[in-house]
């Protein structure tokens, strides 16, 4: 498959300006400080987490490809609506493969983080009790969409994220939110549905990709909008 087949935004082009829109609304937040409490409390600089941040939503148009499933039925279209949300996905005119792919804006940049964040601070143990929890729930949501792959309500995540990470802890809100929806989602919607991507007859099954990205985003955004309020709040 030519590598400009599996490279693609997962998200419709009004939604990524939303999303780019949330990023530049992140850059005003600096000069209020809200960003900078929420790097406090993250222990990150505010320009570390607008790169990461801006890195992510760039990377989600890049989809590094690590299998080949055996040949199914390819059902493809230009577009997929899921949960009232519109999809992006390639458009493979033949029957071949489904492409088993890791999204970097998606997967692999939330991967790293959350690794840093968890060592950072100390949280083993609330990281794999919320992980967990986040996981199930997006697990039970998660639906299969034949020509697309798994697909989540984009809001879904970051709320329950959000009630889980308080529930845990106050103190450390922000880096158990981001730490337990990004792997929750990833755990919970992807790899627990890998088994039955053949069968979808997706031309390319991303983890981290379409019908996840949004809700890793967001989560991200909720952990640094929560930690920076708080913080301005206890001042």
């Amino acid at each position: 498959m030519p590598v400009s087949e599996f490279q693609y935004f997962p998200i419709t082009p009004p939604l990524l300006l939303i999303l780019a829109g949330l990023l530049a609304v992140m850059g005003v937040l600096m000069a209020v400080r809200l960003l900078r409490y929420a790097s406090e409390t993250m222990q990150i600089s505010e320009l570390t987490l607008l790169v990461i941040l801006g890195l992510s939503l760039i990377g989600s148009y890049v989809n590094i490809p690590v299998a080949y499933l055996p040949a199914h039925r390819v059902v493809t279209a230009d577009e997929i609506r899921f949960f009232g949300m519109t999809y992006v996905i390639p458009v493979v005119r033949q029957t071949r493969a489904t492409v088993l792919a890791v999204n970097l804006g998606g997967a692999v940049i939330p991967l790293v983080l959350s690794l840093y964040l968890l060592v950072k601070h100390r949280l083993y143990v609330l990281g794999a009790i919320a992980t967990t929890c986040v996981a199930a729930v997006c697990h039970f949501l998660a639906r299969p969409v034949p020509g697309f792959g798994i697909a989540l309500p984009v809001f879904v995540p970051a709320s329950a994220t959000a009630i889980i990470a308080l529930a845990l802890t106050r103190r450390r809100a922000a880096p158990l939110a981001y730490i337990s929806g990004s792997c929750g989602v990833l755990i919970g919607a992807d790899l627990l549905n890998l088994p039955s991507v053949r069968a979808l007859g997706a031309p390319v099954a991303s983890i981290g990709g379409a019908g996840t990205f949004d809700g890793i985003y967001l989560t991200g955004l909720l952990a640094l909008l929560y930690a920076g309020l708080s913080r301005y709040l206890s001042r």
